[in-house]
């Protein structure tokens, strides 16, 4: 039996909140919020995150699906570079031994970067809407390279998500935006949800067999985070956007900057 500790449900609902209120992937939250306030390993905290990550966004595919807004061939362009790297990653990690002090310092210091480009992308995305417009009429022969260039953004979160717990969210949505420039954003968070449900929880399922998910802390912060979600997307109309993503873009760098110089 699973004993749930009701610390780690107030931090569920917390962050639930929060990602309702801004769309902003839990894994920027979640994952340093249980590192530097609970203290938990970096590597625990990543692989509990991963599987919160997936289960909590699960349901949302079924939502974009009826509402016709994702596009599956670029989900799957997206996933065969992305499901591979994930388990290079993994099978890195259990390399290295995920729980040791080299690796501690590797994933504090790579998900420290992810913060800073999470932030970039938080008070950057009009500009990197009107580059990726750019730089398709600057260089009309890419269009014929998309798809290649697509395998390689899912490659690189497939790096990136397994060590961090960030990266499907956020960067996976600004990659998108630069290479599928005239798609409606409603497109771009439905093909970004559905590629991030497989990525996070094959990476989780990676870090299971590691033994770096806590299944208490798991099932602690699920019970939390689906009413904060709830809650927090009904507050959201009630705050202005362009006072909630620069707050947040500026949480997010002081926290990567702190996990940089660690």
């Amino acid at each position: 039996m699973i004993d749930i500790e009701w610390g780690y449900t107030f931090a569920g609902l917390l962050v639930g909140f929060i990602v309702g209120m801004t769309g902003v992937g839990g894994g920027s939250l979640m994952t340093p919020l249980l590192i530097f306030f609970f203290g938990i390993k970096p590597a625990i905290a990543v692989g509990t995150d991963l599987l919160f990550a997936a289960i909590t966004k699960s349901g949302g595919i079924f939502v974009h699906q009826r509402r016709g807004t994702i596009e599956w061939k670029i989900v799957g362009l997206m996933s065969l570079g992305s499901l591979p790297m994930a388990l290079v990653s993994v099978t890195l990690l259990d390399w290295l031994k995920a729980e040791t002090a080299a690796v501690a310092h590797l994933i504090t210091f790579t998900l420290g970067v992810a913060l800073l480009l999470t932030a970039t992308v938080l008070l950057m995305r009009s500009q990197l809407h009107r580059l990726g417009n750019a730089l398709g009429q600057r260089f009309p022969n890419l269009s014929s390279k998309r798809n290649y260039a697509t395998v390689g953004a899912g490659a690189l979160l497939g790096i990136l998500v397994p060590l961090t717990s960030v990266g499907a969210g956020a960067l996976g949505a600004a990659m998108l935006t630069l290479l599928y420039p005239w798609m409606p954003t409603k497109r771009i968070v439905g093909i970004d949800l559905a590629h991030a449900v497989p990525l996070t929880l094959i990476a989780g399922l990676g870090h299971m067999h590691l033994g770096t998910v806590d299944l208490t802390l798991l099932a602690s912060l699920l019970i939390g985070s689906l009413p904060g979600i709830y809650l927090g997307s009904h507050t959201s109309t009630k705050v202005p956007d362009h006072i909630l993503r620069p707050a947040l873009a500026g949480m997010l760098i002081l926290i990567g900057m702190k996990f940089i110089v660690a």
